[in-house]
């Protein structure tokens, strides 16, 4: 029996969630599905320039499955653009994080973010 997902830690969901080619002529009805989490994934990497290591800690997965999801992520969005097909976001494994750290959310620069993760981590362990 495999061992069951994590869930994923997902700030918010994303504000629009299909994403149509604007010139239709025999258009496919083919949809391209892209996860919540692997959404987030691009968004932290691409979108906010964290490392893949910030983002799984972030995310609170392991760094090898941050890379997976993204890598997943970014060949849904190509094969969307290059064959002009939809691209919607939905389902997956997650859970909306309750907005409680400091760095949560877009906002914040780079070394922010990560002074606020090492200062988290360092409560955690203090904690212990």
């Amino acid at each position: 029996m495999p061992r069951p997902k994590k869930c994923r830690k997902v700030c918010c969901l994303p504000r629009v969630k299909e994403f149509l080619p604007s010139q239709e002529s025999g258009a496919s009805p083919e949809v391209v599905v892209m996860t919540v989490d692997e959404y987030e994934a691009v968004r932290l990497i691409d979108n906010e320039g964290f490392s893949q290591e910030e983002c799984s800690e972030y995310m609170k997965i392991a760094r090898t499955t941050a890379q997976q999801i993204y890598l997943s992520a970014r060949k849904k969005i190509a094969r969307a653009l290059v064959e002009g097909l939809a691209l919607r976001i939905e389902g997956g494994d997650y859970c909306l994080c309750e907005g409680g750290e400091s760095y949560c959310g877009c906002g914040g620069c780079r070394r922010h973010r990560r002074g606020c993760m090492e200062m988290e981590q360092t409560q955690k362990e203090e904690e212990k």
